[in-house]
């Protein structure tokens, strides 16, 4: 018996236009027209502008920072320009250790209870039934998150300050209030930290599958458990990644503590500023350059933990 099925045969159409006789149709072609091709270096001559971006903008800055921390000021009696290490040394002594310490704790309180308030927020802007309440959230965030500098600080001295508005009409001052303190200042940098956490947190929160939530539910665990041992394991890296750019965000911030408290707190960025304006000491400029870079190192420290970190929650929420 033979198993072979038998060899279909074309119909006279079909012949006739495979034999390329009347209404047959041309092959289409295997490879590519030189339309479609691409050109290997095409793609890497369209980043050149933003990388010509950020070689004048962040690369010549961090060089020169780099090269200031380890020289000379100008006006030394060599004329300046002579390589040494004291300027990296006196950044970490007396007032300026104690301005970068200052700005270490207050960029990480304010990171930290931005983060922990900010997840809730998004969490009940992602769930809401109510698109437009989502749309006005974000947007709002948005605005908010830009919002800095000499105005933020006019708006809180006259709502919060000694004679402010709320200030007067609950005697917040009898109750030990006082604006121009740490805690003060942490106010308002939450304020915008706030709103920042909430626009960086919200797309991992969307990547958040109903799937794993009817998983959990179906296994007997309630809301408490499942954020518990699968959501926020997931998030941690995303979450880690907020409480990062909420620490450069405040521990970057000048112009709204300068208008606000100027140096009464102890911060390095305002350091920086008086080092360089000589406002203090005269020919503090190289200093000031260590400074920046005890601040570049402090971010690397930061961020080398966070990057690991990503990589691991990518693959969860991919």
């Amino acid at each position: 018996m033979n198993d072979t099925a038998p060899t279909p045969v074309p119909s006279p159409a079909a012949a006739e236009t495979l034999s390329g006789g009347p209404g047959a149709v041309a092959a289409t072609p295997a490879t590519p027209t030189g339309r479609a091709r691409r050109r290997p270096g095409g793609a890497w001559l369209a980043t050149l502008p933003l990388f010509a971006f950020f070689l004048v903008g962040f690369g010549l800055p961090a060089l020169a920072i780099v090269l200031g921390a380890f020289t000379t000021s100008s006006d030394a009696p060599d004329g300046g320009g002579a390589f040494t290490t004291a300027n990296l040394t006196h950044s970490l002594q007396g007032a300026y250790a104690t301005s970068l310490w200052g700005s270490v704790k207050l960029s990480a309180l304010t990171a930290l209870i931005g983060t922990a308030l900010g997840l809730p927020l998004a969490q009940a802007v992602v769930t809401s039934r109510f698109r437009a309440l989502r749309e006005v959230v974000l947007a709002g965030s948005g605005v908010l998150a830009n919002f800095g500098g000499v105005p933020l600080a006019f708006m809180f001295v006259a709502t919060l300050g000694n004679s402010g508005e709320v200030t007067k009409q609950f005697s917040l001052t009898s109750h030990g209030w006082s604006l121009y303190t740490f805690t003060g200042l942490s106010v308002v940098y939450l304020y915008f930290l706030i709103p920042l956490m909430i626009l960086t947190i919200t797309p991992a929160l969307d990547g958040l599958r109903v799937q794993w939530r009817e998983a959990a539910a179906n296994n007997g665990a309630t809301t408490v458990q499942y954020w518990r041992h699968v959501a926020l394991p997931i998030l941690l890296p995303s979450l880690l990644g907020g409480f990062v750019l909420l620490f450069g965000s405040a521990f970057a911030a000048y112009a709204t503590a300068d208008a606000m408290v100027g140096s009464s707190i102890p911060l390095v960025s305002l350091q920086i500023a008086d080092a360089l304006s000589g406002n203090v000491l005269v020919g503090q400029g190289n200093v000031a350059m260590a400074l920046g870079l005890d601040m570049i190192v402090v971010a690397c420290l930061v961020m080398a933990v966070y990057l690991p970190l990503q990589r691991r929650s990518a693959k969860w929420l991919s």
